[in-house]
């Protein structure tokens, strides 16, 4: 049914981009995506939204797109930080229940949802979702591509050289075309990705990563850090239906890591799939959202 952009305005002042798609009065579905990330138009997200008679809302978090920066935290940021931001748009927008699904960096957020809005969040999945760095008895990094251990030990460095990395290795995607951003995610991609990829994935990807950019490194910056720092919340006393997807052949967020999430997350649906990768677990987005409303 297409798409609306609005800007919302948080307590302590700051704006937050906020898109919605699919069916106005449908039922709330907030879709979070990793990392980088914006507020970006795509169809696929408005079909399947539109087909399960659903209300997609999505927002740019803070420092990406049209969102405003948060000051940064003492002892750094924190994934728990977006509730208040989510809340907001919530509020904005007359939502009083929803369900939520995070893709990799996105997926922290949706658990944030499941742990600290009981009340409102009725369902959560994630698909390719990162464990907490802290997850006791995972190797957190193995098994990822070279690209991704390269940037969480940079992450690990600080706000100030891993601001100085992304500057490198991120501001360079922000302007770069389809096919470039396309060729630069190879590396952490598997050849049933590359097919999802060739198809209307790759250029909102490379939109996301363009929209991303927009205020520098501050977002991405900020991303990196949360995730590797204690998220503020406990993710074994989340107390809604979770689904926990997850694929082996992912060397962005390693299959281990959805194994950890399905063992630890109270209850979990889990769906881990040895041959499904990274960007090919959005082709299951309808069955995810199907399962989420009968859960909830």
């Amino acid at each position: 049914m297409g798409s609306e952009r609005r800007t919302v305005t948080n307590a302590d002042g700051r704006k937050l981009e906020v898109l919605t798609a699919g069916h106005p009065g449908g039922y709330p579905w907030l879709w979070v995506p990793g990392s980088p990330s914006a507020a970006a138009d795509q169809p696929r997200l408005d079909d399947v939204a539109t087909k399960l008679d659903l209300r997609m809302v999505t927002w740019s978090r803070p420092g990406y797109g049209g969102s405003s920066p948060r000051p940064l935290p003492a002892q750094g940021p924190r994934i728990v930080d977006d509730i208040p931001d989510i809340e907001t748009i919530l509020e904005a927008l007359g939502i009083d229940e929803f369900v939520v699904v995070g893709w990799s960096g996105g997926g922290p957020r949706a658990l944030a949802c499941a742990a600290m809005l009981p009340d409102r969040c009725r369902a959560a999945a994630t698909l390719a979702g990162i464990a907490p760095f802290d997850a006791e008895g995972l190797d957190w990094m193995a098994g990822m591509g070279p690209g991704n251990v390269a940037d969480f030990t940079a992450a690990l460095e600080g706000a100030e050289p891993y601001g100085a990395f992304k500057v490198t290795y991120f501001l360079p995607m922000t302007t770069a075309s389809v096919d470039d951003v396309a060729a630069g995610l190879v590396a952490l991609l598997t050849p049933s990705d590359d097919v999802a990829l060739a198809g209307d994935l790759a250029p909102w990807l490379t939109e996301m990563m363009h929209r991303a950019g927009a205020q520098g490194v501050i977002g991405v910056r900020d991303d990196g850090l949360a995730i590797v720092a204690p998220w503020g919340f406990d993710v074994r006393s989340i107390p809604v239906p979770v689904a926990i997807w997850a694929g082996g052949r992912d060397a962005t967020v390693p299959f281990a890591h959805g194994r950890w999430l399905a063992a630890n997350v109270p209850g979990a649906v889990a769906h881990l799939f040895d041959e499904a990768g990274h960007i090919t677990l959005l082709n299951d987005l309808e069955d995810v959202l199907q399962e989420l409303l009968e859960l909830k």
